[in-house]
């Protein structure tokens, strides 16, 4: 998937050049009320757009940066402004940094023509408008049309946001080539799309997945498409316990999707059959099940036990995380991979005491000689929490991005993006 980048770009100086990046930033409090009481608790989806804006900026572009931030639904949310995003740019980047208060019509308009070269414009949450996630495809285009009135190029730096079929993703790019502008992927956009495809297309050998997370349902299409791919599929988080049921083992009240049971056992199947090895957590962490106080966060439980796949889950408890033989396990796959993703957290490491199975992982790729990457979402959450971001390979910024993109479904918002050749 060769696509144009900002470096396929010739003379831009002076040339307005529209970046969507993604700026949906951990905020505190999550629902804040009024635009001055956001605090961004996370600001790495900010610092890895740096690199695409100061290479715009190095060549005395006018550069525009639309985002969106929660789900305002398609209406102004006080809260969801993107001032505290403003403020932080400001302070990584030395070039001037205006944002107003809209990102369509005369606060735009006037805005882009005071713009000088090598300035920067940010527009408000782009999702305030309802048009952006529109399933009118109409609807989509029109705003996406007002857009590009303002601009000569279109820079997608959102991989986060690229599996989704919105105005500021898809829909604009269209438009832009209908009307014979570059449309082009931005440094992070190549990264992504760089790491993410060696995985796929060309591993080092072995080549080990590491899988987790709640749900079997959202990692099937994933398996499916590794399967004779990876030569290890390491299976841990609360969806190993469908597979466990499957093998005949009691998990007690441990989550488990009933429906998928037979179809676990087919995906293990066919996997042998294809020269992949599924390899399941063999001991959990369980306790009776939690509950959570006014607040809305985990009590800790007072009774833990440590479970082995031999003996299964007692019913009365729940498997919150994998146990230490399960980690020292995988640890060994980790250690002899040439290539290994992870994507899905061991257990609920958001609690110290279900954290353990989550961390082994990412001590273990931290230590590894293999090419390391985590595929976003709560991996990458969890490997920023515990302090090994600086020792992966690769943190991808897109969860569903790049799932989908594992999964090997094409994502609208590449597709869409000029052909390198």
């Amino acid at each position: 998937m060769a696509k144009k980048t900002i470096n396929d770009l010739g003379d831009i100086s002076g040339k307005r050049v529209l970046v969507r990046v993604d700026f949906n930033v951990p905020i505190n409090p999550k629902a804040p009320t009024t635009r001055d009481e956001a605090v961004i608790t996370d600001d790495s989806r900010i610092k890895a757009a740096i690199p695409t804006i100061e290479a715009l900026l190095a060549k005395n572009a006018r550069v525009i940066l639309a985002s969106h931030m929660g789900r305002p639904d398609g209406n102004v949310v006080e809260g969801l402004r993107l001032d505290c995003v403003a403020k932080r740019l400001r302070e990584l980047i030395p070039q001037t940094v205006v944002k107003i208060d809209d990102c369509i019509g005369p606060k735009l308009a006037a805005a882009v023509l005071q713009m000088n070269s090598g300035t920067v414009l940010l527009l408000e949450n782009i999702r305030f408008v309802a048009a952006e996630e529109s399933k009118d495809e109409f609807a989509r285009t029109g705003f996406a049309a007002r857009l590009a009135d303002y601009v000569d190029i279109y820079v997608n730096d959102a991989f986060g946001t690229a599996h989704r079929d919105h105005a500021s993703t898809c829909s604009i790019a269209k438009v832009m080539n209908e009307q014979g502008k570059p449309c082009v992927a931005g440094l992070l956009m190549e990264k992504e799309l760089k790491f993410l495809g060696v995985a796929l297309e060309d591993p080092a050998k072995p080549f080990v997945v590491v899988l987790g997370g709640a749900k079997v349902k959202d990692k099937i299409p994933l398996i499916e498409n590794l399967i004779g791919k990876a030569d290890k599929i390491l299976i841990g988080g609360a969806m190993v316990f469908t597979f466990w049921k499957a093998m005949g083992v009691n998990i007690g009240g441990s989550l488990c999707e009933d429906e998928l049971v037979t179809e676990v056992l087919d995906l293990m199947k066919e996997a042998k059959a294809c020269g992949t090895e599924i390899v399941c957590a063999i001991d959990a962490i369980a306790s009776m099940p939690m509950v959570k106080d006014a607040k809305g966060k985990f009590v800790a439980p007072k009774e833990v036990m440590h479970c082995y796949i031999d003996d299964g889950i007692p019913d009365g408890f729940v498997g919150y995380d994998v146990g230490p033989a399960t980690v020292d396990m995988f640890e060994e796959h980790i250690n002899n991979a040439g290539t290994v993703v992870w994507n899905g957290p061991m257990g609920v490491f958001e609690v110290p005491i279900f954290s353990d199975g989550t961390n082994g992982i990412a001590d273990a790729m931290a230590d590894s000689k293999a090419m390391t990457i985590v595929g976003g979402g709560d991996s990458a959450a969890a490997v920023t929490q515990m302090g090994y971001a600086d020792h992966m390979t690769f943190i991808s910024t897109g969860g569903g991005a790049s799932l989908e993109f594992l999964e090997g479904t094409p994502l609208p918002g590449v597709i869409v993006l000029d052909e390198k050749y």
